[in-house]
């Protein structure tokens, strides 16, 4: 195996933010289905979850028939990721169908698991279709960005990670109800957010789709503490994802705005658990997610 290497990508770059994330995603092949990618610092101490997610989905990807496309993946975070080290990506092709195909990816930083999911993929092929409808939300026109709402509160953001939030994002986010993480209010456990990609992005599908999954992290374990009146950026709380779960409806872009509808309907014992629903501005369910994580609050 080569030696290793990590290159910590900043995300204040004054280059193709977008492109570096791309990057960041394609991984490296280094063996027969064994696969490396860099890790990325968000600021939030340790390796982003949806970054471990899109990296892996990018991983089976690539041993999996082009004409198929991944319709679900199911996931575990088994352990916090270093961001200074990049991660070892090894795929178990397990069984290739007719009709379907499936794998399971594990994620290995210093000899250990860090996170494992199984994936499955489908040819294209007609059946029934129906969904639900996409709830009745304003556009993304004239909402502003998670950016400009960082930028409002800059002073109250600590000086650790400051640079990070106002820096230039790969994927802008347009929150329909915005609200400061640093003075949270109780509120329905329901969030809704516009998110798209800055730039265009190239026509392969299946690059949208892990970039989907990259995104899907973010935001949606914080909507179950919502109605305790808690944010993520709260000293005394401790966030985690747990678990992860997608499903892949039908296409979609994420260069064209999408609306990611999140809702919780329970917390108890440390965890909370949400859903969300992805639809783009015709209203078309693209994706669907699930996931649990933990939402511990230490101390008084």
């Amino acid at each position: 195996m080569p030696t290793e290497k990590c290159t910590v990508m900043d995300t204040c770059s004054e280059g193709n933010v977008l492109k570096e994330l791309l990057e960041l995603l394609k991984l490296e092949p280094i063996e027969e289905n064994i696969f490396r990618g860099q890790s990325q610092d968000l600021g939030f101490g340790n390796v982003y979850g949806g970054q471990v997610l899109g990296q892996a989905l990018s991983a089976a990807y690539q041993t999996v028939p082009s004409e198929r496309r991944a319709h679900s993946l199911h996931a575990y975070f088994l352990r916090p990721g270093d961001v200074t080290r990049p991660i070892v990506y090894n795929v178990d092709c397990i069984r290739d169908g007719k009709s379907f195909t499936t794998r399971r990816v594990v994620a290995v930083q210093r000899g250990r698991a860090i996170f494992t999911m199984a994936a499955s993929f489908q040819i294209d092929e007609p059946g029934f279709d129906h969904q639900d409808p996409a709830p009745p939300a304003p556009g993304p026109e004239g909402l502003a960005s998670e950016l400009e709402l960082a930028n409002r509160i800059a002073d109250q953001i600590p000086a650790p990670i400051r640079q990070k939030l106002l820096c230039r994002r790969p994927i802008e986010v347009r929150p329909v109800n915005p609200m400061n993480p640093f003075a949270p209010e109780k509120r329905p456990p329901v969030r809704y957010n516009w998110i798209r990609t800055i730039d265009a992005m190239p026509d392969d599908p299946t690059v949208h789709q892990y970039l989907l999954a990259y995104a899907s992290d973010y935001g949606l374990m914080v909507t179950s503490l919502n109605p305790h009146g808690q944010s993520f950026w709260q000293p005394a709380m401790q966030v985690a994802s747990l678990d992860h779960a997608m499903w892949f409806h039908r296409p979609f872009r994420m260069d064209e705005w999408l609306l990611y509808v999140m809702q919780s309907p329970n917390a108890g014992k440390a965890r909370g658990l949400a859903f969300g629903k992805v639809y783009n501005r015709e209203g078309v369910l693209v994706a669907s997610v699930a996931q649990e994580g933990l939402i511990r609050k230490r101390g008084k």
